[in-house]
């Protein structure tokens, strides 16, 4: 057996073992639509896994304040759930833990920088609530190297996070190109950055956007450069647990308001004004007229509430990967569908 057939066996393996494990823990799940909504209310905040500390995605301030585009769904659902944007408690989850904690019930919602999958989605009794990053996995190489390519790193060895996609994608990708590759595995992106800039291997990968928020935690961001390849997709999106199809509209219709939001122009500063809008498509989107929150199990008012105290998906965006943050991200296959991007949902009516 060679080494990389051992690599791709011990991945799998990892991987069949999680999915048994959280199988068996799926068995603590709400068995009814409206236990999770009830759970939130009576308790008065809502429980949110995010990431250990990912800038633009999920990471604290200097102050220790949670910030980031995850982060900011979590307040958005807490504002529709419980009319108050701050309350929130997050829970940092590695990669290993999250969806364990998720069907537990230790988390009412994750939002860390998921990939849906079909595996994900079909056997760990989870649902994505949709997607509000589309991401695509790339390498991250210290410039000194003078590597130009990812085809140029055949025997490389390469750090990277255990528990999460991109372990197969790489090993898929060296396998097609017929190269060979070390795996130098770590359980958080913290511990990952840390062993890229001690010298513990030649690469670094990660989703692109990520590989650009770890890049601004080396003690010389400019020291290393991210390849141009994209090797695979990755959608990524909030998850909440199976059983309880309530708990899953009121998520999934969070997100489909915040990006409709966008589309209408509606935002937190014209949010109020735009109650008098005579377009009907913002006054549904407001609840104003049309569906309103009935069907949820919410104050008619809900979606207003996401958007006068979180925004819209597009300002969400750009203050916490876009260009009015350290990661300067440009919108790409995340502008909205009528802007160049597939960023789409569907109507409030």
């Amino acid at each position: 057996m060679s080494n990389m057939k051992k690599v791709i066996n011990s991945v799998s393996i990892s991987l069949l073992v999680s999915a048994l494990m959280v199988s068996g823990s799926a068995m603590a799940t709400p068995d009814s639509a409206g236990a999770t909504l009830k759970k939130v209310k009576e308790a008065g905040v809502l429980k949110c896994g995010v990431s250990t500390g990912l800038p633009g995605f999920s990471s604290t301030d200097a102050k220790g304040n949670w910030e980031g585009i995850d982060v900011e769904f979590c307040r958005a659902v807490a504002a529709a759930v419980l009319q108050d944007a701050s309350k929130v408690q997050f829970v940092p989850l590695t990669a290993k833990e999250r969806f364990t904690a998720l069907q537990s019930g230790e988390i009412d919602i994750l939002s860390r920088n998921t990939t849906w999958t079909m595996q994900r989605d079909s056997a760990l009794g989870i649902n994505f609530v949709g997607v509000n990053y589309y991401d695509g996995q790339g390498f991250m190489v210290s410039k000194e190297l003078g590597i130009a390519s990812a085809k140029e790193l055949d025997g490389a060895s390469v750090c990277i996070q255990s528990g999460t996609t991109t372990e197969l994608n790489l090993a898929d990708y060296f396998r097609m190109h017929g190269m060979a590759f070390k795996p130098v595995v770590f359980d958080t992106s913290d511990q990952t950055v840390k062993g890229f800039e001690a010298g513990r291997c030649d690469v670094l990968t990660s989703d692109q956007s990520q590989l650009y928020a770890l890049r601004i935690k080396l003690a010389d961001p400019s020291s290393a450069v991210v390849l141009p390849e994209v090797i695979s997709k990755e959608p990524l999106g909030p998850v909440v647990a199976q059983g309880d199809d309530q708990w899953f509209n009121i998520a999934k219709w969070t997100l489909n308001v915040m990006v409709n939001a966008e589309e209408y122009g509606i935002d937190q500063t014209n949010v109020d004004s735009m109650k008098k809008s005579t377009d009907p498509n913002v006054l549904r989107l407001l609840g104003v007229d049309g569906p309103k929150g009935q069907g949820l199990g919410l104050a008619d008012d809900w979606s207003y509430q996401v958007l006068k105290q979180v925004g819209n998906y597009g300002d969400s965006f750009e203050r916490t990967v876009g260009t009015g943050s350290p990661l300067k991200i440009a919108r790409g296959l995340n502008a909205l569908w009528n802007d160049g991007g597939i960023m789409y949902a569907p109507p409030v009516r």
